[in-house]
């Protein structure tokens, strides 16, 4: 029988700019196998601005580390043969790679170029602020002069780009919508701020067939490079569904169907998440967003959250196929854009409730697992984690049966499977006071004693002649019940 999967995004925002990070994950590929992670999301692959970046000013995406280019041959976590070495250490140990890539723009152009724009207000980008079309000098003219035509000859200039944000010649910001035939922001975008196209740096224009081509060039290139499992798609709200469905349609048919896909989709509206699923056929997956954000509401809010009701309205409850599930990552974490960070005290709860339920596929954050560098520093929860991991791993299959009948304190049971002895486990989460579930777990469980995995609990709990067990929680905590593999 197959495993449970679990992915691990193996970065956060802050993760030393030392190049030493391809070696960190090469050197971990072991230890992360053996916990029961079999997926790595790792970050922005591509030549960024500086070797400091995070990766998502992309300047050049044929250089993965090779060419000396933006102040070193390497980006901020190495060079590309220490990519290369990562890759293969992951995969020997059966651990698939999904590499994180940047389409929506490009960052750091090599020369400025003068044409014609017109400026649009930051809150409408379909209202026009400006009289009529008028020039600016902007930094959109890409030679790449450290690599020359490797790999590919293609330069990019204005034409291939519909949009930007700083005038150069005026030395001022602005959203600039650049003027050309057949040009304007794509309409197959998110609708936020009247059309969401346009996010930052100079933006890649879609309906330009020479870019789409070439984009769908590199997409194939850099999985025939890297010998990947797949990708991670950023920012795909600002990019042309019509697009993103033909990307992916043509990468799969390049490589295979299991070549996997996940998309960076944040809308916390599941209609509009469901409604660019259907546009791109449903092949690739979506991050979670809306039970990201109900979960770091459950945080702040303790004990008046409705825990009954945490899963209501979420993408994994309507496409629970198509859903991966997250608790935090490098967007959400302290200081960064989209900051919506689960406070402490509720992050074990919301790891089992990603990590031990039958639906989605759920990524642990870097930040969590190992800890957060820079100015919100902060310990990981490896020892936290790891048991609700292998709980995941060993345990949480079959039959699932809930207990969403109180507001304040839920549970459920997995009923295990034959295939994998030993399985099944049972969960209480609480926000309130401590308590207990009586759950049933089968007859054939009858004066079994389980214990809690998540260690917060150390009676054990005997299942009854019914089958069923009555298991405590501690206040605002979770425990997790299951046989116990060692004496």
């Amino acid at each position: 029988m197959e495993r449970n999967h679990t992915l691990l995004q193996f970065f956060e925002w802050h993760v030393a700019a030392d190049g030493d990070h391809w070696k960190r994950l090469r050197d971990a590929a072991p230890d992360l196998k053996e916990r029961g992670i079999d997926g790595v999301w790792i970050p922005p692959v591509t030549k960024s601005v500086s070797p400091e970046d995070t990766g998502y000013s992309v300047y050049d995406l044929y250089d993965l580390g090779e060419f000396d280019q933006k102040g070193s041959v390497r980006t901020k976590y190495g060079t590309k043969e220490e990519l290369h070495e990562a890759i293969a250490a992951c995969q020997e140990h059966g651990i698939n790679v999904f590499v994180d890539i940047v389409m929506n723009h490009k960052a750091g152009a090599d020369e400025k170029e003068t044409f014609k724009v017109v400026e649009v207000e930051a809150e409408n980008r379909l209202e026009e602020i400006s009289e009529k079309p008028f020039d600016i000098e902007a930094w959109t003219k890409f030679t790449f002069p450290g690599r020359g035509d490797k790999y590919s000859s293609f330069k990019w200039d204005f034409n291939h780009f519909n949009g930007t944000d700083y005038d150069a010649k005026k030395d001022r910001t602005g959203y600039f919508r650049i003027i050309g035939e057949n040009k304007g922001w794509n309409e197959q975008v998110d609708d936020e701020f009247g059309n969401y196209d346009y996010l930052m740096f100079a933006n890649i224009d879609y309906d330009h067939p020479d870019v789409r081509g070439e984009m769908i060039s590199w997409g194939k290139w850099l999985a025939d490079t890297l010998n990947c499992n797949g990708y991670r798609l950023d920012a795909i709200k600002h990019i042309s569904h019509e697009f993103i469905g033909e990307f992916i349609r043509e990468v799969k048919e390049h490589t295979n169907d299991e070549f996997y896909m996940v998309g960076e989709y944040w809308n916390e509206d599941v209609e509009a998440c469901g409604a660019f699923l259907e546009e791109t056929d449903y092949q690739l997956d979506l991050f979670d967003v809306t039970l990201h954000y109900r979960l770091c509401e459950a945080s702040k809010a303790g004990n008046d959250f409705d825990l009954s009701k945490i899963f209501e309205g979420t993408l994994v409850e309507k496409y629970p196929m198509n859903s991966v599930t997250f608790v935090d990552n490098h967007d959400s974490q302290p200081g960064e854009s989209l900051e919506s960070w689960i406070d402490d005290w509720f992050k074990k709860s919301a790891y089992a409730l990603i990590l031990l339920r039958k639906d989605g596929y759920p990524c642990v954050f870097y930040g969590d697992y190992y800890g957060v560098e820079g100015e919100h520093s902060m310990d990981g929860k490896k020892e936290l984690l790891d048991p609700l991991i292998y709980v995941r791993y060993n345990k949480a299959y079959g039959e699932q049966e809930d207990y969403f009948d109180h507001p304040n304190t839920i549970g459920w049971v997995r009923h295990g499977v034959e295939e994998i002895k030993g399985s099944g486990c049972a969960v209480v989460v609480t926000n309130g006071d401590e308590g207990e579930k009586r759950m049933f777990v089968g007859k054939h469980r009858k004066g079994e004693e389980w214990v809690d995995y998540a260690r917060s609990c150390v009676d054990r709990v005997t299942i009854d002649d019914e089958g069923y067990g009555v298991f405590p929680v501690k206040a605002g905590d979770v425990s997790v019940w299951a046989l116990p593999d060692i004496e």
